[in-house]
Parts: C-alpha cells; structure tokens; sequence
C-alpha cells in the first residue's frame, strides 16, 4: 500500500493526518481501519476538503458540513481521516476516473456500463452553478448525475475547476463549463451557468483545461501547442500567454497565474508573482508538477520535491520569508532518505496543502 505524506493548511482536517492543526513538517495520512488503496492517481483538494482518487475509489477528509465528501458513512469516521467516499445509497460502484473539488464542492467522473468516462456527479454547495444541476439544486451529501451529459457517443477526457467554476473537455475536443463566468471564463456570453454550457469561439480541438480563480486554460495536441486563456486579465494571464506551447508534457494554474511544463524539464510560468508563485530561476529539470491556490511543488528527476509561492500555512515547508518562498525554492521530501526499494511516485497540491506519495 502507497504511502502519502501532507503538510500545509488543515483547519478542517483536511490533511488527514488524525488532528487540525497545520503542518510545516511531513505527516503521514492516516486511513479509516480496512482501507486498502494501491496506486494513488489524483489528489483534489477543495477550500476544507480533500479529495484522494486511488484505485478507482473515492476518498475524502475535511469538513463534512457542505457535502462535499458524500452521503456520512454508515459507521462513525475517525476525524481527520481519509474514508471512502459514499456517493449514494446504492451498492453499485462504478469505477471514478476523475475527480475535482471547488470551495464547497466535489465533481467526479465514473465510467459507465460501456466503460467510457459518461457519468459526471457532483455533490456539496454550489451557490453559483457549481453542481451544474440546475438553478433549484444548490446543496446536496448525494452524488447527483448531471443529466443529458456528456451528449450522446462522447465521453469526459479531462476535468478542471477553481474556486467556482467546472470545465469538462469531452473526446472530441468540445469544451464545456458550469458555474461561475462572469469573467468571461466561459468566452462570452458572461454570466453564471447552473447547466454546462458548450464553450465557443475555441479555433482547435482541446485536450486538456485547467482554472484558475477567474480564468480558463485550454491546450490543444503538443505537437502545435495551440492555447487560449479565457476570462479575466487580472495579473495579465491572458496578455503575458506565449503564441503556442508546443511540447507541453502537462500544466497547472494557481488562482491567478499559469504553469506549462515541457518534455525537456522546463517550467514555463506567468501571471501572479507576489508572492514567488512562478517558477523560481535555474531549477533543476523537472518530471512532474502539482499547482495549488497560490503555491507549486515539482518534483526532479533524482526524487526531490521542490516546493515554492506563498507557503504561509506550511505548505512549502518550515522555512519562509513573511510566509513566502520567492525566487527560490525549499526541498520538503527527497528520495535519498527512504529505503531503496521506496520512490516517490506522484505529488499533489491544494489550497495552501501539499501532498507526496510514496510507493514500495
């Protein structure tokens, strides 16, 4: 079983380390008794709660008040642990293959009886269209299935939030979003979308999206590095963007600025930087990145997590400047001191948390 590590912002518990005090320091994320995870691919976190998708299953830890981390399980739950996630009253399980968590909600993907990724739910608060239910649903423990999507003979490829909006990039590059685009989020026109809504006025076939606070990103195939960023200017994320990215192995945005990592280990980042939120200068290449709310973590090719931005929770360490990390950065794991046959496998990154996992 995968060990994962967290540090930074948990108020709510959302580390899951068994208490709700922040962390500088690495604990190890606790379990409720019989859970057994293999491989850890995606960690979401939320404004209070934390999304672990591992294996196909759903886990969370955090604040359960909204609904955001499902239906309470029929036994009691430790605090501050991680648990499987009750979607429904129903046994039947479908496989999750993406999950994503705004403020107060959580949206996932489950693959349907044909094996495609055609079944979004969402559960939690979403005051401004989040849940993508509709204007008469706005706060639900139950995983509700938005209906009538993705339309017929598609499927989900890659799923992105922020704060208060949801982007969903379907199989044949169409984009659709939910919630709030009152920046322009969506293109035009602006406004909030309580159903997703087709965004137009896109001149490629988009395969991934990420978002931050008041903007969306969306990239074509590598191979051209088409892009746009749509919504707000704010930090000059729209203005400061390159004419392509060709080469992007995989990006990440915080609230306010964008980060693009290439094949060869290169960051390239602009937006918001007041706090040391871009990629620091001469880094060492770089395999995988994790972009939180307003901090980033890389981890290098020789098992070092590298973390940076604003770390006032904790979440880039113990040691900062004003409780930031700028133009430099801290190592808060490395490899070189587990056992041989351990490696860091994959990092998260959340709302001032960080999280490292560990395979055996």
């Amino acid at each position: 079983m995968p060990v994962i590590y967290a540090i930074g912002s948990n108020g709510s518990g959302q580390l899951g380390i068994g208490h709700k005090e922040d962390v500088s320091v690495p604990k190890q994320v606790l379990f409720d008794p019989e859970t057994n995870i293999n491989q850890v691919t995606q960690v979401r976190a939320g404004g209070n709660h934390t999304l672990l998708l591992a294996s196909g299953n759903l886990h969370c830890s955090g604040d359960h008040t909204t609904g955001a981390c499902g239906l309470l399980p029929n036994q009691k739950v430790l605090e501050a642990h991680f648990h499987r996630v009750r979607l429904n009253t129903e046994e039947a399980r479908h496989e999750v293959v993406f999950c994503a968590a705004t403020w107060e909600a959580s949206i996932i993907v489950q693959k349907g009886q044909d094996g495609r990724a055609t079944k979004v739910s969402s559960f939690g608060i979403g005051n401004k269209g989040e849940l993508g239910q509709g204007e008469l649903l706005f706060r639900s423990s139950k995983a509700q299935l938005i209906m009538d999507f993705p339309p017929e003979g598609l499927e989900v490829v890659d799923l992105a939030v922020s704060v208060s909006h949801v982007v969903a990039v379907l199989s044949n590059g169409d984009v659709y979003g939910w919630g709030s685009g009152r920046k322009g989020q969506f293109g035009q026109p602006e406004g909030i979308f309580y159903t997703p809504r087709k965004i137009t006025g896109v001149d490629f076939n988009v395969v991934r999206a990420v978002c931050g606070r008041e903007f969306t990103y969306l990239l074509g195939e590598p191979e051209t590095g088409q892009h746009i960023v749509l919504g707000s200017d704010k930090w000059n994320v729209r203005s400061s963007a390159p004419q392509a990215v060709p080469g992007w192995k995989d990006v990440g945005a915080t609230w306010g600025s964008i980060f693009v990592l290439h094949q060869d280990g290169k960051i390239l980042s602009w937006g918001r930087d007041d706090h040391g939120q871009l990629a620091p200068p001469e880094l060492p290449p770089i395999l995988q990145i994790a972009i939180g709310s307003e901090h980033a973590l890389g981890l290098t090719d020789d098992g070092k997590v590298l973390a940076w931005g604003w770390g006032e929770h904790g979440n880039c360490g113990p040691s900062t400047t004003n409780g930031d990390v700028k133009g430099k950065w801290n190592t808060i794991a490395s490899s070189q001191y587990l056992p041989p046959e351990s490696k860091i496998s994959s990092i998260g990154a959340g709302c001032a948390t960080s999280w490292v996992c560990i395979s055996t």
